[in-house]
């Protein structure tokens, strides 16, 4: 992933800022979605959508100058890849300072227990963690690489929570998350990806691995052997989030997307290798291929953006709580009001929302996240019936600020507060067209009588002046037929 705005570099003691505002890379859904076949993924895959709201963490040893997670290492003229500080007019001496954070990385703060009571608290169903970004530095106990958090270059390692993906695995499961590992298939770091005999011109591998299969094939071994490490020494792992589409066989290019028509060789690293093995040691493991479309992604996940319509296929907006993906000191947070109308939009159109934190270099979230997932909490307190475990009707549509869940013979509608509203009304219409009146209307979280009547405009509701306490951010209102 990337950042899209304003970032502030520290290199070394100097400050100074890094801009970037586009997509490095744009995930949208997929043109065509392939259902699972196996039983076990199938049956995950629908576990998985009954849980509607998720947390992401991107966290590495950037969080230590505040930057762009990974991209600043990419030769690329792209804002997002935008090199600042004392190192940034030589690639190779910016790469070996980049590279050398290792040695700094000390999140003494760390508490995953914290972050999972928080993210209960808000709603949050499961959980996907950056293992290992495009930059290679591994946040778990790989046998793979030196580029480690667990190796003795790195000074958290000499903590007994070193291996960070463990422990926050652990943490979340003991609140019933499901986990998944974000796993990035570049690797920057690793000479069998970026050879220094042919140094990056971009993003891509460096070298043809048509050219050099014996090179190419070592690097998908070693992409093997670590995903079996996450797969076999770290609990149940329900996810496997593969991020970096580039990396993808030739036939799956689609040269009408800008990004890919940039990819220059095949990058095959045998996905159906990975997934049997995968799933041999997690069943029924849910497999993300980000974009490449196919038995290998299970679901699509659109990237900082909402799609305008009802999907007919599994689907997840990533989307970041503040301006960046990863750590960026004084970052700007979204509202709660504005969370819960994305989290209320998405639902409605057949997706779930991964909300993405990003931990600071001390191992700790900013004041602002906590505060927001505290306000998002409250009102899920309230309203999450309408949220997990629902369905999503393509003939039940947002309408104004109006947005539609299901379960069973129920509807939720969930009004949309516009911004500056407070006070609750006498009654309002709900643009919905029933059969019948229903047998009982309330609003979540009030026990006024609510009075429901069929009219030209929709569904028209009233109470007793003085009756309904307003709710904040967005009202849901319980349909029963």
């Amino acid at each position: 992933m990337k950042q899209i705005t304003k970032t502030v570099c520290l290199a070394g003691l100097l400050l100074a800022a890094l801009a970037g505002n586009s997509y490095a890379q744009h995930h949208d859904e997929s043109e065509k979605y392939v259902a699972p076949a196996d039983p076990l993924v199938k049956q995950k895959l629908a576990d998985w959508k009954k849980l509607k709201f998720g947390l992401m963490m991107h966290w590495g040893t950037y969080s230590i100058w505040g930057i762009v997670e990974s991209w600043s290492l990419c030769p690329e003229d792209e804002g997002w890849c935008e090199r600042r500080g004392p190192y940034a007019a030589d690639w190779h001496g910016y790469k070996k300072a980049y590279e050398n954070l290792q040695t700094q990385f000390n999140p003494v703060k760390f508490n995953p227990e914290k972050w999972a009571q928080v993210a209960a608290d808000a709603g949050m169903k499961y959980l996907v963690f950056t293992t290992k970004h495009h930059d290679g530095f591994c946040m778990f106990d790989t046998r793979q690489t030196d580029y480690r958090i667990t190796h003795a270059s790195t000074p958290f390692s000499a903590n007994p929570r070193a291996n960070i993906t463990k422990e926050i695995f652990t943490a979340f499961r003991a609140k019933n998350f499901m986990t998944g590992a974000y796993f990035s298939k570049p690797d920057w770091h690793t000479p069998d990806y970026w050879w220094k005999y042919f140094p990056p011109k971009n993003r891509n591998v460096s070298y043809d691995p048509a050219k050099y299969p014996q090179r190419w094939q070592a690097y998908k071994d070693f992409t093997y052997r670590q995903i079996e490490e996450l797969a076999t020494g770290y609990g149940r792992v329900d996810i496997l989030w593969l991020d970096g589409g580039w990396v993808r066989p030739k036939e799956t290019i689609n040269p009408a997307v800008d990004w890919q028509r940039t990819i220059p060789y095949s990058q095959d690293i045998d996905m159906a290798r990975i997934a049997a093995m995968a799933r041999k040691h997690q069943p029924g493991m849910l497999v993300v291929d980000r974009t490449v479309a196919g038995e290998f992604e299970n679901y699509t996940t659109p990237e900082q953006t909402v799609p305008k319509s009802y999907l007919p296929y599994p689907w997840e907006s990533c989307i970041t709580l503040g301006n960046s993906w990863s750590y960026v000191p004084g970052d700007q947070y979204k509202s709660a009001r504005t969370v819960i109308h994305m989290l209320t939009n998405i639902i409605s159109r057949n997706g779930s929302l991964l909300l993405n934190v990003g931990p600071s270099p001390e191992g700790d979230w900013d004041p602002k996240a906590y505060d927001r997932l505290q306000e998002i909490g409250a009102w899920m307190k309230i309203n999450a019936e309408a949220i997990h475990d629902t369905e999503a009707d393509p003939k039940l549509q947002g309408k104004s600020n109006w947005v539609f869940t299901k379960k069973d013979n129920t509807i939720y509608a969930i009004y949309q507060l516009p911004e500056g509203t407070t006070e609750l009304p006498n009654g309002i219409t709900v643009p919905l067209e029933l059969e019948a009146n229903p047998k009982q209307v309330t609003l979540l979280g009030s026990k006024a009588k609510v009075l429901a009547m069929r009219g030209d405009n929709g569904l028209s509701l009233h109470w007793k002046k003085g009756t309904m306490a307003p709710g904040e951010h967005a009202w849901v209102f319980k349909i029963s037929q």
